[in-house]
């Protein structure tokens, strides 16, 4: 063994003495040192690291697949809204969630086999994140989430006010009532279209008359 060695360091001082690189002479300092020490019996070889050991490489993890749960039921007070998933075999310890003031997603690793996520990007009003949580039964899921303010929420996702958006306080209220009616005109089926458009006309010759009385 101590042949060996003391082979391996004389062509390492061999290489060191021809060696031009910084690098190339620091990496073949750094091993003649060792082997001195080999030879000195101070380290054992077995501890040296091999010179061509590669890295050790990272296990591939590949992505997980996740299928959404979309049906659910609720129900709410005051203070609290409490969301009911149909979902057995969860367990605790594989659950990962995300509670934001306005969104919540909860991933559930490992049910039968299967992952599964329930997501809403945004609720319908704030809630308190740090005391939102999920409750495992035997046969379905409990979340409770904790309303920031007190009330009753009309829906559990956001819904934007089309009429509220239409009839904007910093627009002039008319011009809001014609662009409600040019939406309903187009999106409205024939009826709607004929019924719209009699309303418009109708509007537009009062006020023609209107302005001619007043010029009378």
């Amino acid at each position: 063994m101590a042949d060996e060695v003391s082979l391996d360091l004389e062509e390492l001082r061999h290489l060191h003495s021809v060696a031009k690189r910084p690098r190339v002479v620091s990496l073949i300092s750094s091993e003649i040192s060792n082997l001195e020490k080999v030879l000195k019996g101070n380290v054992s070889s077995a501890a040296l690291p091999t010179p061509t050991q590669s890295q050790a490489e990272v296990p591939y993890k590949p992505a997980l697949n996740y299928s959404t749960l979309g049906s659910f039921s609720w129900d709410q007070d005051s203070d609290k809204v409490k969301i009911y998933l149909s979902l057995e075999g969860v367990q605790e310890d594989k659950i990962e969630t995300a509670f934001k003031e306005l969104s919540l997603e909860i991933k559930f690793h490992d049910v039968q086999g299967k992952n599964y996520q329930f997501v809403i990007p945004k609720l319908n009003k704030e809630v308190v994140p740090d005391k939102c949580k999920v409750t495992v039964k035997p046969t379905r899921v409990l979340i409770t989430l904790v309303k920031a303010s007190k009330g009753n929420w009309l829906d559990l996702h956001f819904k934007e006010d089309k009429l509220k958006s239409n009839l904007d306080k910093d627009k002039d209220p008319m011009a809001g009532i014609m662009d409600l009616m040019k939406n309903m005109y187009e999106e409205g089926d024939d009826e709607m279209k004929k019924t719209i458009a009699k309303a418009w006309t109708d509007a537009r010759s009062g006020k023609a008359a209107d302005s001619s009385m007043r010029y009378r």
